[in-house]
């Protein structure tokens, strides 16, 4: 929710090592159980909020469990991705606005 998102493009040759696919998220750092630990929702919506991100969820308790710091850093993955060959960067985008279902 509050860190960048990639394009990732398929890297030449990198077929029969990763079938023709590449990361598609950083994965979770945390528990959503020690997540609810770390933080609350309202602290997360606040943060976000002064970085000019706007947030939609159904419940606080799920900003919660998705925090930013939940998540490994996405930039180091998709860095490790593009280093083994298996991928490279087309673009990385800000968020503006998520939403959570």
């Amino acid at each position: 929710m509050g860190t960048a998102s990639y394009v990732l493009a398929g890297a030449a040759g990198a077929d029969p090592h990763a079938f023709a696919s590449a990361c598609h998220g950083a994965g979770r750092a945390l528990s959503r159980h020690d997540s609810l630990r770390r933080w609350s929702g309202r602290s997360v919506a606040d943060a976000l909020a002064a970085r000019g991100i706007a947030v939609r969820c159904p419940s606080l308790r799920g900003l919660a469990e998705e925090a930013p710091g939940a998540y490994k850093d996405a930039a180091e993955v998709v860095a490790a991705a593009e280093a083994a060959g298996l991928a490279r960067i087309v673009a990385r985008l800000e968020p503006l606005i998520c939403i959570k279902g």
